[in-house]
Formats: structure tokens, sequence, C-alpha cells
């Protein structure tokens, strides 16, 4: 027993017996542990005789003279107490990191979606950002071109596009579907018979023509306008359209607030009008990251056909 053995390694084994110890010197007695540990007074002989043994030291003293630990007991008391702790400490602070995520979410969306009705974007980031302040996340505004060029090498972990071409590399669902109608300012000769507007009248205004790939049912549209501007967002097409100068498409969500204050109005909205999807982009073969799979789990998506 007095033998002076070093304890190469701490297994579960040792733990085990660690905790065993610990009960019996807060019972104060072999008997007081049996009901807490839920074993025998023999059992726990035993687990102190082999705990005694891995350490090398006798712990406490039994025997007529009642229960009483030794002062290396004591000492291994106190540095089981740190160790158990320790460990509920690291169990806790696990559970933790599943409850609370940690890191970074890169997210590219095109402009002007803040307006779309149904925000399954914004809720979704309200989420994600529920989970703590361990998540921080960084938000771009940028052309479905270098959205997409983003997600390929790893510098976003998801964007909004419209699904136009799918790249190969890339995964998509679908996200929103909007519909755009053609529109002018108050100030346009057209806005007072918006209504009736003839080819003629549409090939004879000026219009802007989006710089960005466009749906073959969008492109057929701008194709009876006569080209006279460009602009790389819908933003841009709205700033030209409030000129007064210019008619152009925007989708109805963009242009509601405009419409609602009569500064702008659809023409020919039964006829001038086209639909588009709004994809989530996400690339193939992805690490798996907590905070995106929160983030993608709110957005509830449609898978669509790439």
């Amino acid at each position: 027993m007095t033998k002076k053995t070093p304890l190469h390694q701490v297994s579960d084994f040792d733990l085990r017996l660690l905790r065993v110890f610990k009960t019996v010197a807060e019972c104060g007695s072999f008997s007081g542990a049996e009901s807490v540990l839920g074993i025998t007074r023999s059992a726990i002989s035993l687990h102190m005789g082999d705990l005694e043994k891995r350490l090398g030291m006798r712990l406490c003293q039994r025997g007529r003279a009642g229960f009483a630990l030794t002062d290396q007991g004591r000492e291994v008391l106190r540095a089981s107490e740190t160790v158990l702790v320790a460990i509920e400490g690291f169990r806790s602070e696990v559970n933790q990191m599943h409850q609370q995520l940690r890191g970074d979410l890169n997210v590219a969306i095109v402009n002007n979606l803040v307006t779309q009705p149904k925000m399954r974007i914004t809720h979704a980031l309200k989420a994600v950002r529920a989970e703590g302040s361990g998540v921080r996340i960084n938000l771009s505004m940028s052309t479905p071109g270098e959205i997409e060029r983003g997600l390929i090498d790893g510098r976003l972990h998801v964007g909004a596009v419209p699904l136009i071409t799918p790249l190969s590399g890339l995964d998509y669902s679908l996200l929103y579907e909007e519909r755009s109608y053609l529109y002018c300012s108050h100030e346009h000769p057209l806005f007072a018979q918006a209504a009736s507007v003839t080819d003629a009248q549409l090939a004879a205004a000026d219009a802007v023509i989006p710089a960005y790939r466009m749906t073959a049912e969008a492109i057929g549209l701008h194709q009876l306008l006569s080209f006279a501007a460009s602009a790389t967002d819908r933003e841009g097409i709205a700033f030209l359209i409030l000129t007064g100068s210019y008619i152009g498409f925007l989708p109805d969500h963009y242009a509601a607030t405009w419409v609602e204050k009569g500064q702008m109005v659809a023409l020919d909205p039964q006829r001038l009008h086209f639909d588009s999807k709004i994809a989530i982009a996400l690339r193939k073969g992805r690490r798996q990251n907590l905070i995106l799979e929160r983030f993608l789990s709110e957005l509830e998506l449609t898978d669509s056909p790439a």
C-alpha cells in the first residue's frame, strides 16, 4: 500500500472510483454512502481498495475507530473535486455549443428583396441572430454573377439570386416568385393613358434595360421597348424611371411604395408583365456548417431543378 507508483493515465474507471470516494467522504462512512450510490458496503470497500491501489496511497482509515480521511486522502479529495468539476464544466460547455452556435454566416443577395412581402430571408436572419452573440452575420448586396462566383470560390456561404441559368457547381432551391410590370413615373407622357398604351407608343418611348441576365420571357417583353439607358440593378432602373424620362420593368413589391404615392403607374398591366423566380444558391459539396443549416431550416426551401 505504501509503494509509490506514478499514475500514468486517468481512465474512465479511475473517474468512477473518484466519484465513489467523493461520495463516501461526503457521507462520512461506507454505510452512509450505500443508499446514495445504490451499492453495498462490500462493493464500496472493493472500489476504495482499487482506488488506493491505483493511486499507491491510503485514503482513509476505517474500522472500529470509525471512518476518517488520511492527510493524503484529503488532498486526493480536493484534487478529485477539481477534476470532476472541470469535467462537468466541459460537458456543459459542449452542450452550450450545441444550443448557441458560434461563427460567421456570409450571405449575399440581389438588391431590393427587402420589400418582398413574405420576408423569408428577414425571418431566417432573425432566427440565426437569436442563437446568441456568438453568431456574426455578414450581409452583402451584389449582382447575381458576383454572388455565384463568391459561392463557388468559398467566400460566401449562401446567396439569393434570380433563377435563370443555373451553374453546374451550385445547388438552387426556390425561395420567391415575383411579378414585374412595366412602369413609368407621373411625369412621363404615358402616365395619363397607362391602361391603354399601344406597341407604337412603347417603341417611341425611351426605356431602361437591365444590364444583367434575364429569362426568355423577360427578354421578349424588353424587345418591345426602345433601348435608351441601362442599369446594373433594379434600384438603378427605379432611379431612371423616376426621372420621368424612361419606362422600365420593376418587381411589383419594389414599385408598390411609389405606386401608392401616385408617383408611378404600371403600363397595360394585363399584358406587360413577366414572372421571375428567386432562388437560394449553395455550393455543391460544401462542408457542414451548423449556422448555415439553421438559416436554411428557417427558409423552408422548395427544391428547383438545376
